[in-house]
């Protein structure tokens, strides 16, 4: 299927330019062009505005913020608009002067709010900043880390293992089942009264995305898939997945049995959907887009 745009969170809203990474004096020559962008974080949240709409609340070089932070806690993301623009995460009991009117927020809430540019930049920066809090001591030897490659590789301080890690991400696959004319879809407890979505959990070690597919049809309505194909994909930083949406067929009249991990879930039908009565995901989630391709019939 011929994708017009790409989902919320992906697309080149950035040039990442990983060769810049291996230079070794990065950080001097960011820190000394005025140009350079700052993004400010503090464990999860951003530096944000949301008047009179949500922005980054970008600072520059001059900033207090900027001078007084250990270098290690930089991360060079790349090149926004045309510009470098770098991660600062504060440690998140600092106090910190920040402009007026600017905040420390949660991505989620405000990522449909956000311009799309905006909603992806700080969605690599928040997976960046839990891999690597997350990563300060060695998972082999149990030594401490350093930061590498304009912090986009932590390694070992131990100089008989220095093993090297690299930002994880753990992938998820999110698919819409149809039996022809009706599409599977579930719920969770915790979700708003009336909401409906598109099966999805994470891949298995040995597993193919294929075969994962079927496998969560299965555990949680046990349904059984026929065929399944590759649809889009989406960058999920809650806290650090991919979204990789498939479209699947299964067997018509296909009895659903409901597992341990929803707390409902059926067939629904076009009209069903389009009338109102069950409520759809999100529009800037991938699971949207797989029901609204269907709705409009761009599946087999």
């Amino acid at each position: 299927m011929d994708q017009v745009r790409p989902n919320f969170f992906a697309g080149p809203y950035v040039d990442r330019r990983a060769e810049a990474r291996e230079e070794a004096g990065w950080l001097e020559v960011a820190l000394s062009d005025s140009a350079t962008l700052f993004l400010l974080a503090k464990g999860t949240t951003q530096l944000v505005r949301t008047q009179p709409e949500p922005r980054i609340e970008f600072v520059s070089a001059a900033h207090p913020l900027v001078r007084d932070t250990d270098p290690r806690h930089f991360v060079l993301l790349g090149w926004f608009r045309g510009v470098r623009c770098i991660l600062i995460e504060l440690e998140p009991e600092r106090a910190a002067s920040v402009p007026d009117g600017a905040t420390f927020e949660e991505l989620r809430p405000l990522s449909p709010l956000l311009r799309g540019d905006e909603a992806g930049l700080l969605a690599y920066a928040r997976a960046l900043s839990i891999w690597r809090s997350r990563q300060k001591f060695c998972g082999v030897c149990g030594y401490t880390t350093v930061p590498e490659r304009a912090g986009h590789v932590i390694r070992c301080t131990n100089p008989e293992c220095r093993h090297e890690f690299f930002p994880r991400i753990d992938p998820a696959i999110i698919v819409l089942v149809t039996d022809g004319e009706r599409a599977l879809l579930g719920r969770q407890a915790s979700w708003p009264p009336g909401r409906y979505s598109t099966i999805a959990g994470f891949v298995e070690p040995g597993e193919s995305l294929e075969d994962a597919v079927a496998r969560e049809v299965m555990e949680e309505t046990a349904v059984p898939v026929l065929t399944s194909r590759y649809h889009s994909s989406q960058p999920w930083p809650f806290p650090s997945s991919v979204m990789i949406g498939f479209q699947a067929t299964a067997v018509p009249g296909s009895v659903v049995q409901v597992g341990s991990e929803l707390e409902a879930a059926g067939w629904f039908t076009r009209k069903d959907i389009e009338s109102g009565g069950t409520l759809v995901p999100p529009s800037h989630s991938i699971s949207y887009q797989l029901i609204s391709a269907w709705l409009k019939g761009a599946q087999d």
